[in-house]
């Protein structure tokens, strides 16, 4: 009993080691924990520059689809942000709700729904542009404009891990 406390206390942490960083090598020489790290990064900065905006990163992706997509059916839209029907049937109920988007009859489908901008929705997706923008120059200050343009191409390849 007294050798397995012996051997427990040689591997327990002196005051000296509260000094030294933590060894993360195993960590961040993969890809996925810098790129989760990144990404936590880039949805708090996103958070802390559209909280005035009252935008989620889903609810700007969708706006901003639904701008360049005005007409298509919700579900196209949720399949393409890869949002699941229910969550996405809630985030358009909460958009309609604040009078940013509609969901329109179609008249080829009635059972579908055609998805647009109302006037207040268009004013706010051309200010949460501008919000983005500057995230984006952010961006580029820390790794460089090809160094961005590299990394989006990166994780776009990435995500055909996905598929």
């Amino acid at each position: 009993m007294a050798a397995k406390q012996a051997k427990a206390q040689s591997r327990a942490a002196s005051p000296d080691d509260d000094a030294r960083p933590l060894d993360l090598s195993a960590l961040t020489s993969i890809v996925g924990y810098p790129l989760r790290r990144a990404q936590l990064a880039v949805f708090e900065d996103f958070n802390r520059r559209f909280v005035a905006l009252k935008l989620s990163p889903a609810q700007y992706s969708a706006l901003v689809v639904i701008a360049a997509n005005p007409g298509r059916k919700q579900s196209e839209i949720a399949g393409a942000l890869g949002i699941q029907r229910p969550n996405f049937v809630a985030m358009m109920d909460e958009l309609e709700r604040r009078g940013l988007a509609e969901r329109l009859r179609t008249p080829v489908d009635r059972r579908s729904r055609a998805l647009a901008l109302t006037a207040a929705g268009s004013a706010l997706v051309a200010r949460a542009r501008r919000v983005q923008a500057e995230q984006e120059s952010e961006v580029e200050r820390l790794i460089g404009r090809e160094g961005r343009e590299q990394l989006v191409v990166a994780l776009a390849r990435l995500s055909g891990l996905a598929t």
